[in-house]
């Protein structure tokens, strides 16, 4: 299957081309670093491109001081993560290892200088996708959870990281690698907790302040002006990121939980043109998150819009949950839908403890050699199923129709009736869960006569009931008796993607009358743009 980045090798050793460090040497700065001096602290903003023309740098053990890895940064490499491209956070300590001259050049300049010259661009983005991706297999970060088996807190930070292609590391209270780390940071390891490097243990952890720390949820300028404001990060709000950016014009895509919305949940799409081995959603989206960065685009997370207002000069004026506002001449709702919270007893008590909206490795952990409950008949259930059946002993699918027919691709269901770990139950319900802190096991129902039974369940996953997420859209534009905004000739609209508010555009899951599929959501967020182009010129 299809993952991030390319041959890890390729971290190391890909070298700028003569011509490249020219263009740096141009904009740069010749800085020396003597021996054992840290470059960067973990936290500090990537505000810079360093290139090193002679001596060597070190990644260093954030806990311990000492070097942690087996390779370093020699001439002709340079340092860098992904957060360059976002304006994020370090979130490894580097320190020179000899004597060491680089160039070093702002961030800004290094930008407009990738966007000058492709080739160069190519070879950096290839190298930071290469080293985010060994961070997300070896779990090696800066990041590090403690008790995520036993704090509901600390597993909502493993999703929100898990989910958003961050790297973290995460240790069982009374672990010795959790020992280790909680000695270096002078607190008890028999404690749950979230910790950001050596010095800094999070008080009652939230997305929003480890994502503060990662640098993914800097303040922006109080009402910052911007071409288009795209409101959601799933496939049609990253689509229509890339679009934007690559037109020229200045997009924002805002995020309230993580980007790649339903479609990130999915472990493995095996019907997305290009990706014949399959790609899983997180992955897709991670993809044309990086290429929307690459043209400009900004993104902001965890950030929920509560209230969208037009001004007299025909902009657009949105106010976050957090109280700060930014301004757009065009919207572009991209929110999708969201699986609803079914009337099961004792529902709430368990989410993140056996209730989940999600399958992904993350999720998947809890399910080793476990029974295991999905709940749905679309695409997102059977692929939910058929990936956890590698891990869980028995994988149970309820399905409250008769048939899967209508509702999941053909290629997904055969598949799941041929695997014998799965078992779809039609005409079934979950009525009931039951356990103690964790779930153990669950009140299945019959649909037809009312039957019930209770069957062993480590976990029940919940994919099914979509709602739209258009309450922050009340009064702004027509929407459908379920909530999905009504777009094109709906509303009398030119363009299929044109709401009843000029300067406001739908497309993905979120449009009423939408093919739920992340290809046609990818389809319409790319091709909404030429709209909004259309739309802003005229403003």
């Amino acid at each position: 299957m299809e993952t991030i980045g390319r041959d890890l090798s390729e971290m190391q050793r890909v070298p700028l081309a003569p011509a490249h460090v020219a263009a740096l040497r141009a904009e740069g700065t010749i800085v020396d670093y003597p021996a054992g001096t840290v470059i960067v602290h973990p936290g500090q903003l990537v505000d810079r491109f360093v290139y090193v023309e002679d001596g060597e740098i070190e990644v260093m053990n954030p806990f311990t001081g000492e070097r942690h890895l087996p390779w370093s940064l020699g001439p002709t490499q340079f340092m860098g993560e992904i957060s360059f491209l976002y304006g994020g956070s370090w979130t490894m300590p580097m320190r020179a290892a000899r004597d060491t001259r680089v160039i070093e050049v702002p961030r800004p300049a290094m930008l407009r200088l990738m966007s000058e010259i492709p080739e160069m661009s190519d070879i950096i983005i290839t190298v930071l996708a290469a080293r985010r991706r060994r961070q997300l297999d070896t779990r090696d970060s800066v990041l590090v959870l403690i008790g995520e088996e036993a704090d509901r807190a600390v597993r909502g930070i493993a999703e929100f990281a898990g989910r958003n292609r961050l790297p973290y590391s995460s240790y069982a209270m009374g672990s010795v690698e959790a020992e280790r780390v909680a000695t270096s940071c002078a607190i008890a390891a028999d404690r749950p907790a979230v910790i950001f490097g050596r010095d800094t243990v999070v008080d009652d952890p939230t997305p929003e302040k480890v994502a503060r720390l990662l640098g993914i949820a800097r303040d922006l300028d109080e009402d910052e002006p911007f071409d288009v404001l795209i409101v959601g990060g799933g496939p049609a709000g990253v689509a229509a990121g890339v679009y934007a950016g690559a037109e020229g014009l200045s997009a924002l895509v805002v995020e309230d939980t993580a980007l790649g919305g339903q479609a990130g949940t999915s472990s493995r799409i095996e019907n997305y043109m290009g990706f014949p081995t399959g790609i899983s959603g997180a992955d897709l989206v991670w993809r044309g998150e990086v290429q929307a960065m690459k043209f400009g685009t900004r993104f902001v997370m965890p950030r929920r819009v509560i209230k969208l207002e037009e001004l007299e000069d025909r902009q657009f004026c949105a106010t976050f949950d957090n109280g700060q506002r930014v301004r757009a001449g065009a919207v572009v709702v991209a929110t999708g839908v969201q699986y609803r919270r079914l009337p099961i007893d004792r529902l709430s008590e368990f989410e993140g403890a056996g209730v989940y909206y999600a399958a992904t490795e993350n999720e998947a952990r809890y399910c080793n050699n476990a029974d295991t409950i999905v709940i749905g008949g679309g695409n997102s259930a059977g692929q939910a199923a058929m990936f956890l059946s590698r891990s869980s002993s028995h994988v149970r699918l309820m399905v409250r129709g008769r048939t899967l027919a209508s509702s999941m691709s053909n290629y997904l269901s055969s598949r799941l009736e041929a695997e014998p770990r799965i078992s779809i139950e039609y005409g079934s319900e979950v009525a009931a869960l039951h356990g103690d802190e964790k779930l153990h096991e669950v009140t299945v129902r019959t649909v037809a006569d009312g039957a019930e039974r209770v069957v062993p369940a480590c976990a029940v996953f919940v994919m099914v009931g979509a709602a739209p997420n258009t309450d922050w859209l009340s009064g702004m534009v027509a929407l459908d008796s379920k909530g999905f905004v009504l777009t094109g000739e709906a509303v009398g609209a030119n363009s299929p993607y044109a709401t009843s508010h000029p300067g406001i555009f739908a497309v993905g899951d979120v449009r009423s009358g939408s093919v739920k599929r992340v290809a046609s959501s990818v389809g319409e967020g790319s091709v909404v743009i030429s709209r909004v182009w259309d739309h802003v010129r005229a403003v």
